[in-house]
């Protein structure tokens, strides 16, 4: 059956026709029905090239033979327990010693699960109520950070979804990323603040990469104030390096989320940080967390496999800058700019690359459209909005990244 034919049969039963509203493609979504290294199998029997890689998680590409493996022994003992298994001791210790700023860690099984969960820790750990975001950043769908950007460097916060209360949304503030002066000011402006949540590098409306010594200030500052910092690496978490953005960049949070590629694949979440933090959580204290699939041991299996792999082929993540560098090459002088950072990247249909979400936000979203329409055709699946990062993985080969590389160049030249 014919993706059209699909979307009209979802859109009776489904509200938009999709899981999540980021998959609502105009005039319908296409269909996957198999995938496999680098593409995917449409329900059209197109193939694509797949730069989306279910928004970032899968960073060996579809189906790789190690992941497959793990997931397929542990089948062969069962997928839900309900009790605790070897592998979650495994997977704790792997993201433990990969850490610094990790000596205990909690699994759940999504990085919004693992976003609020570290919001109630900070908020129980200082007394207070408050915390603040980064205008633009996203940490899944609970109400707490569902909260429209502002148009000032510091805001405070309004619903940004029908159903959410605004007397809860009230206690996050925003300031401006990459705008340490911001930050202090909001820091400043009141005593009730428990924490910052940030990502270190801006994925869902980028990549927007942080000024040198921004991440430092931001540490300095949250210290000075006495506010936690807590790190959203769902997406950045092994992405950019073993110990992600925080080992790449020096800095030392106090918490941190991780997702997307410590479950292989599968669905997870995770926090972690300092252990007087992270004994706060019950059983072991006062802070209530729990979750049926929490710890899952197919989730687990296939985290510790793909780990495993990434520790042994630490050389992907040079291909990866030299993969990205030639996609970036190939879009000199077409008028937008072109944002790099390991394995991800955007090409933004704005003269200079952005430094924050207000910026992000005077992109062409409409000449976006039209590219990612003519990529379709060429064969290359982007992610279907300005404001999401694409990705490779390690099974983008270098023909693979010429042929993207040159769907690039063809398409904004058009």
């Amino acid at each position: 059956m014919k993706s059209s034919e699909l979307f009209e049969r979802a859109k009776r039963l489904m509200p938009g026709g999709v899981s999540s509203p980021v998959r609502a493609i105009r005039p319908y979504p296409f269909y996957v029905t198999g995938a496999g290294g680098a593409y995917l199998r449409t329900a059209d029997g197109e193939e694509l090239v797949d730069c989306c890689l279910g928004y970032g998680p899968l960073i060996l590409g579809h189906a790789p033979d190690v992941v497959r493996d793990a997931i397929e022994a542990q089948l062969a003992g069962g997928w839900l327990y309900g009790t605790p298994c070897p592998g979650e001791v495994a997977l704790a210790e792997r993201i433990a010693a990969d850490h610094p700023s990790i000596e205990m860690v909690r699994f759940v099984s999504s990085g919004s699960e693992a976003t609020m969960a570290a919001i109630r820790l900070a908020r129980a750990a200082t007394g207070r109520q408050d915390i603040v975001k980064i205008e633009g950043g996203f940490h899944g769908a609970h109400d707490a950070v569902l909260v429209k950007a502002g148009s000032g460097a510091t805001t405070m916060g309004v619903p940004d979804s029908a159903g959410v209360v605004a007397d809860l949304v009230a206690h996050t503030r925003q300031a401006a990323y990459n705008d340490p002066e911001a930050l202090d000011a909001v820091l400043s402006s009141s005593e009730e603040i428990a924490a910052l949540i940030i990502e270190p590098v801006m994925g869902n409306i980028g990549p927007i990469l942080p000024k040198p010594g921004y991440l430092q200030e931001v540490r300095a500052i949250t210290r000075d104030h006495d506010v936690l910092l807590i790190f959203d690496e769902v997406i950045t978490g092994y992405r950019l390096g073993i110990g992600g953005a925080q080992v790449r960049y020096g800095v030392t949070p106090d918490l941190t989320t991780l997702g997307k590629i410590i479950g292989g694949g599968l669905p997870v979440g995770a926090f972690g940080g300092r252990r007087d933090l992270m004994e706060m959580i019950a059983p072991r204290g006062p802070v209530y967390q729990a979750g049926t699939f929490s710890g899952n041991p197919l989730t687990m299996a296939a985290g510790a496999a793909a780990l495993g792999w990434l520790h042994d082929n630490l050389e992907i993540y040079s291909r990866f800058e030299k993969g990205t560098q030639t996609i970036g090459e190939a879009c000199a002088g077409a008028g937008g700019s072109f944002v790099r950072l390991g394995s991800m990247f955007k090409y933004f249909f704005r003269p200079t690359a952005p430094a924050n979400y207000t910026e992000a936000k005077e992109s062409d979203t409409e000449a976006f459209r039209v590219f990612w329409e003519k990529m379709l055709r060429k064969g290359i699946f982007v992610p279907p909005s300005q404001f999401e990062t694409n990705f490779l993985s390690a099974a983008h080969t270098d023909e693979i990244i010429e042929h993207i590389a040159d769907a690039y160049s063809t398409c904004l030249s058009e």
